[in-house]
């Protein structure tokens, strides 16, 4: 059933104004009436009911078939009242005989423990027959059963027990290049030094050429347009070089013929699995999607120093509350460039554009602010968090850019009853790019340009209707920009605008399966332009809660939370929400991390690590639902190994999610309905509880089910 969620994404506001036209009504044609000749037509005569007067309980076997065609006699009417969602059937009442055909959907009906070799369902009919004395009434049962098709193989992985189990063995991040601080260069021959002390004295000539050597290596690397942040010499002819572009250095240097080899100065790390990071803020517990994107190894690996790079993440939505504790120091202020770009004066906050962004408090608002959780899930602070209110919490919730030097720009757009204009959102677009935009009809520039914008808002308009914004959206690329948009909570295939714009990127949403693959939500959009997914939550109507957390002794649903404002108690306060308005920050957070921690240098570039380290679900290559897969945030930024542990992952084309068990041989069976699935034994290094990801070892398997291959075997699954 088709269900709109409340409070899952703010909607781009779009009016449309029809006019009718005026109609000067044509009079009617008057005919004479034909003359016809009387037909004299015979009695009408209801055929016999020669059925039987009841239906009576029985089963339907489908068997392995996917479909089946029943014509049972009956001499009533009938109709049907229940059935299962895994059932189709081609008509649902009639008069006479029950004829219809009931098709199977096998992966709807499969638990995700893939351990039942027979599916069974009812379908409840109602039935009438006869008339007057002679009627008759009743309700039946048939039960549809439905074999199921096995997949078996083995996981060969060391120690490989149940889901996963950690094998202690020492590794770091297999495949790929590692990391690199630079360069390291070696001269074919000692440089000349001049001078009589030199010659006198062998170790002063020496340090002379090292240092000459490392000097002049510096200088072929500038000429080559290359900066050089510090040199040293290593020896009398080799020298080491930090730079930021590894590849640029290299080549210019082993374009010199003086030189006998340029290689990186790669980084090396212990052999020994490192701790994930575990905030212990109150409710980072309850922020189940770091944990599922890798952050654990993230975090760990930024104690060591390295993401020092600014980074500005403009967020275009309400605006935000500047006095909530935790988001002190993380955003950019109205004097360094925050905003409203609010041109409509009835926005809630009582005038038109200003340089304060704030969401603010309007008579019976009792919703949130999006914009503040929006912000949070990015950049809320960890540890103690100032004072604010008596039951207010001391630390509250973590973001995802931790000790990293990323800053919020809030813009704001949307206003207190949740709308926006296609204009502001367009004008909104270009100013946090750092193009200049007319305010109040003075030309303004942003002192912070965004490296990276969150635009968690969007609707269903048209392709023509969207263009202003896909317009900025462009503009704001060709100004470096990477512009990333939430994909929509339609529960359909419409494309929503800005997300759909060319140069915008796309993001859906995912959430919890219980199993080692997430699956996508059902709210979210699936269409061509969706590029990445993310965690955005579980429908708000099934409140899965596979995350394992607990709030006040219940069970903690599947949802997303972050920092909010109480505005009926005008307080902070940490709302749970989902939506891909939840997904798309986590995109973004991700994209300002590549480019503090310089993996990445501009948007081109950090898309490009985005879509090749993500987690590709569902079928295999970039598809509709999941674009290029689930962002692996450990992946993407190299972080160090936090885990070993081995396992299997399995997942159908549709993106459903698979979980059998595995014996102490690492061996399977999955009882499945007819499809395409992968199998893929893997490690997981980043102790997320997927196995085989970018930058893992692993083993993949396609299979196809079907009534004439009912069984497939996949041998040995051997993670390399």
């Amino acid at each position: 059933m088709h269900r709109t969620p409340t409070h899952l994404a703010w909607l781009l506001s779009a009016a449309l104004a029809l006019s009718a036209c005026d109609l000067t009504p044509t009079p009617p044609v008057t005919e004479p009436p034909a003359t016809q000749p009387p037909v004299t037509q015979p009695p009408v005569t209801q055929p016999p009911v020669t059925g039987p007067a009841t239906l009576t309980t029985q089963t339907v076997n489908l068997g392995q078939q996917t479909a089946v065609t029943l014509d049972v006699p009956f001499g009533g009417r009938w109709s049907v009242t229940d059935f299962p969602d895994w059932l189709k059937l081609s008509a649902q009442g009639g008069q006479g005989n029950v004829a219809l055909t009931v098709t199977a959907d096998r992966a709807a009906a499969t638990p995700l423990k893939a351990d039942q070799t027979t599916l069974s369902g009812a379908v409840t009919l109602n039935w009438t027959s006869g008339s007057g004395s002679a009627a008759q009434s009743g309700q039946t049962v048939w039960t549809v059963t439905a074999a199921q098709f096995s997949l078996s193989g083995r996981v060969n992985a060391p120690a490989v027990q149940g889901q996963g189990v950690q094998t202690g063995r020492p590794s770091v991040t297999p495949d790929g290049q590692p990391d690199a601080a630079g360069v390291i260069v070696k001269y074919r021959a000692n440089l000349t030094v001049q001078g009589s002390a030199a010659q006198a004295d062998p170790a002063q000539a020496a340090a002379r050429s090292a240092a000459l050597t490392a000097q002049q290596a510096a200088t072929t690397l500038r000429g080559a347009g290359v900066p050089v942040q510090a040199s040293r010499a290593l020896g009398s002819r080799s020298a080491a070089l930090r730079v930021q572009d590894v590849p640029a250095a290299l080549s210019a240097l082993r374009a010199d013929p003086a030189v006998e080899y340029a290689i990186p100065d790669v980084i090396l790390r212990t052999q020994a699995t490192a701790t994930a990071v575990v905030p212990t803020d109150q409710f980072a517990g309850l922020q189940w999607a770091y944990p599922l994107t890798g952050y654990g190894a993230v975090w760990r690996d930024m104690e060591g120093g390295a993401y020092t790079r600014p980074v500005t993440v403009a967020v275009i939505d309400t605006g935000v509350r500047f006095d909530h504790p935790d988001l002190q120091g993380q955003l950019w202020t109205s004097a360094e460039g925050a905003i409203d770009l609010i041109t409509d004066p009835a926005n809630g906050d009582g005038d038109g554009p200003d340089t304060d962004p704030t969401d603010p408090s309007v008579q019976g608002r009792t919703t949130g602010s999006h914009g503040t959780h929006v912000t949070g899930i990015i950049a809320a602070r960890w540890g103690t968090n100032a004072p604010s209110c008596t039951a207010c919490s001391a630390t509250g919730v973590v973001g995802a850019t931790h000790t990293a030097n990323v800053k919020v720009l809030p813009i704001r757009v949307i206003d207190a009853s949740g709308n926006a204009t296609e204009s502001d959102v367009a004008t909104a677009i270009r100013y946090a790019a750092g193009l200049p935009v007319s305010v109040n009809g003075i030309q303004t520039r942003t002192p912070h340009p965004a490296q990276v914008i969150n635009l968690s808002l969007g609707g269903a308009v048209s392709a023509a209707n969207a263009q202003a914004m896909c317009e900025a959206v462009t503009d704001a690329r060709n100004a470096g920009a990477l512009v990333i948009a939430a994909a929509g909570n339609g529960y359909g295939t419409t494309p929503y605008y800005p997300a759909a714009c060319d140069g915008a990127v796309a993001v859906g949403s995912v959430s919890l399966s219980g199993g080692s693959a997430p699956i996508r939500s059902t709210f979210s959009n699936a269409y061509p332009q969706v590029q990445l997914a993310a965690p955005g939550g579980s429908d708000p109507f099934t409140r899965t809660t596979f995350n394992g957390a607990t709030l006040n002794g219940q069970d903690f649903p599947d949802v997303i939370l972050s920092t909010s404002w109480d505005y009926i108690r005008n307080e902070p306060n940490y709302e749970a929400e989902v939506g891909t308005s939840q997904a798309s920050p986590q995109v973004a957070a991700l994209a300002a991390l590549l480019l503090a921690k310089g993996v990445t240098t501009d948007a081109a570039s950090t898309l490009a690590r985005l879509n090749a380290t993500a987690t590709d679900l569902g079928a295999a290559g970039r598809d509709d639902q999941f674009g290029y897969g689930l962002i692996n945030a450990a992946a993407a930024l190299n972080a160090p190994t936090v885990s070993d542990r081995h396992g299997l992952r399995l997942q159908d084309a549709r993106g459903h999610t698979f979980q059998p068990a595995l014996d102490t041989l690492g061996r399977f069976q999955a009882w499945l309905g007819d499809g395409t699935y992968r199998a893929t034994a893997g490690e997981d290094l980043n102790g997320n509880g997927i196995y085989g990801e970018s930058g893992e070892r692993r083993d993949e398997r396609t299979a196809t089910l079907s009534p004439s291959q009912p069984s497939v075997d996949l041998g040995d699954l051997q993670p390399r």
